[in-house]
């Protein structure tokens, strides 16, 4: 949390409908972004509370039981320093939208994008918008990010078929510093229901957990 440190203590005291002392106290939190477009943001809801309470169990972190919903374009952005993504249809960012999401990372802010299988396209095209320069390039597996915690020396666990490709991390780096990690042909979102909603198989959604945690941990440690 070195990064965000300062931030939030400047930006977190600010009334915007959470308490001040609400906010900080949480080890961690996550904002799941509302996104325009026409696609289905709120995919996988049991996910991210899911994934919450490993953090806690595991890890004796306190965190919220779910996560907070936000949109690009909320003064309310800058309070979360960890933006979760994810869905299958169209995602759309108007130009409010990109030059906050711009300042958003500026400022030290992450965000992980998980494909749940459609959104491709459509991300790689506006996250583009952001920063125009920095394109998304595959990690090499011996990235941090796949060592944190877990070993995951072959890189992103394959939780849902899809396509049958392999599955590949990207990232956008802004000044030397990771700043997106997209999860493509993964979907480590549907790894991350809870058991009886896919139906995954105990190692499969193990691997899923384990994977998000690395990536919780990176966000805050690097």
């Amino acid at each position: 949390m070195k990064r965000f440190l300062l931030l939030i203590i400047l930006i977190l005291c600010f009334p915007a409908g959470v308490r001040c002392e609400d906010v900080t106290r949480y080890d961690f939190f996550i904002a799941r972004v509302h996104y325009d477009g026409g696609g289905d943001w709120y995919s996988d809801p049991t996910s991210l509370p899911n994934l919450l309470a490993a953090l806690k169990e595991r890890l004796s972190m306190f965190v919220p039981k779910k996560e907070a919903v936000v949109k690009l374009d909320d003064e309310e952005l800058f309070r979360y320093p960890f933006l979760y993504m994810t869905g299958h249809g169209n995602i759309s960012f108007s130009p409010v939208q990109v030059e906050a999401l711009r300042k958003y990372f500026e400022q030290g802010g992450f965000l992980w994008a998980d494909d749940n299988y459609g959104m491709d396209e459509s991300f790689r095209r506006e996250i583009g918008k952001v920063f125009p320069d920095s394109h998304l390039v595959e990690l090499p597996f011996s990235h941090p990010i796949y060592h944190i915690h877990y070993k995951f020396d072959s890189g992103l666990p394959k939780i849902h078929e899809h396509d049958g490709k392999p599955p590949k991390g990207y990232g956008i780096f802004y000044k030397n510093r990771l700043v997106v990690f997209y999860t493509y042909e993964t979907d480590i979102g549907d790894g991350l229901e809870s058991p009886e909603v896919h139906d995954n198989p105990a190692h499969k959604r193990e691997e899923a957990v384990r994977m998000a945690i690395n990536i919780v941990l990176y966000s805050l440690h690097y």
